[in-house]
């Protein structure tokens, strides 16, 4: 989900991502062009304004390039994206130990989101100050990295850590820009897995598994009733350091897609090939796998399952309480079970409680999708 108000210090940690490269390695990350001028947290709150120091985070030697990153990751091995405790393994940990590896000294990594334990991210966006030093020559300043070469480098180390973490894209800012404060909006995803069977292998750790059908018309009902600006108390959890309960939710609503990862079975294969390509995608597949859905599981065979019904819940704002996301899709969900109906969602929101609300929605679902900018 998500952000909070306050960032704890960082801690310099002598986890896994710290520990020696291998002397099998390949001699000298410079030549990947790098010579050629070619690199708890709180999930669902943001603060509400910039605060006064907006010089947090600067640097203002000239030598030194502030870089805007965008990163994807799955959450489940991560304590949280903000650095934590010694011994913790963190989003910002892991990518300022595969700086330090590239330029060869320690960086401070600040996040425009910092997504709780098990939270995934698409497109989490950071910026880091860089001062590029000659390794021949110690002391001697060099002209900054090329976003590409940054890119290239750092998952170079990236990837030899879990694996589980990469950088997407790079790009040079101003020394005053804050990924965090200059942040106009943030959309999340959650997914849910509708079906009485156990979900497969390869959806392990990302979605939310209910046993129960969901009801999509209900839940998108209450998703109109929970749009716009209202006092979301009984949505935010209460170790909240927000100023405001008030924040302005852009959009929410749930679709039905297709699960993920998808392929298609022997009814859609043929019927794909009876009516072309081009009606195939002029529908999107998702049209013909709902008519033939009835069939498939008719003829399954030995050692084929059934699907589970996938629906996403999207969430945009400017910023987000913290838990406010997982509560939503917590209501949500109470209503496509048929436990809660949208006049008790109504009924929870203006109770302006958390104790008034139902249990929160698991980390597991939950994906930081984008966070957008005004850049030039």
């Amino acid at each position: 989900m998500t952000p909070n108000d306050q960032q704890p210090p960082l801690i310099t940690t002598n986890s896994p991502e710290n520990r020696p490269e291998s002397p099998n390695r390949p001699s000298k990350i410079a030549k990947l062009n790098l010579q050629h001028n070619e690199p708890e947290p709180q999930p669902d709150s943001e603060p509400e304004e910039r605060e006064t120091s907006t010089t947090m985070g600067q640097n203002p030697r000239a030598t030194i390039q502030r870089y805007l990153i965008a990163i994807e990751y799955f959450g489940t091995r991560f304590s949280g994206a903000q650095q934590q405790a010694p011994n913790c393994r963190t989003v910002v940990g892991v990518l300022q130990s595969a700086f330090h590896k590239f330029i060869g000294q320690p960086v401070s990594i600040f996040c425009s989101s910092r997504t709780d334990a098990g939270v995934h991210a698409l497109s989490n966006v950071c910026h880091v100050d860089v001062e590029r030093i000659s390794k021949r020559k110690p002391g001697e300043v060099l002209p900054p990295h090329e976003p590409s070469v940054v890119k290239k480098a750092v998952n170079h180390f990236l990837q030899k850590n879990e694996g589980d973490i990469m950088i997407t894209d790079v790009r040079c800012v101003a020394a005053d820009f804050h990924a965090r404060y200059k942040a106009q909006e943030r959309t999340y995803f959650y997914r849910l897995l509708s079906g009485p069977e156990h979900p497969s292998t390869f959806e392990k750790d990302r979605a939310w598994h209910v046993p129960e059908e969901l009801d999509l018309q209900a839940m998108q009902k209450a998703c109109k009733a929970l749009v716009g600006l209202h006092d979301f108390t009984s949505f935010r959890a209460s170790g909240c350091q927000a100023k405001s309960p008030i924040r302005n939710l852009d959009e929410l609503n749930v679709i039905e897609v297709l699960t993920s990862p998808y392929f298609p079975s022997a009814t859609e294969r043929e019927t794909q090939n009876l009516v072309g390509q081009a009606l195939s995608e002029s529908n999107g597949g998702l049209s013909c796998s709902n008519q033939n859905r009835a069939i498939e599981e008719s003829n399954l065979g030995f050692g084929m399952r059934r699907r589970h019904r996938c629906f996403v819940v999207t969430a945009r704002a400017r910023s987000f309480l913290y838990h406010q996301v997982r509560l939503l899709v917590g209501a949500l969900k109470s209503v496509g079970t048929g436990d809660l109906t949208v006049s008790d969602v109504e009924r929870i929101l203006e109770a302006k409680n958390v104790t008034a609300n139902g249990p929160m929605a698991p980390a597991c679902g939950l994906y930081l999708a984008h966070v957008k900018y005004d850049l030039p």
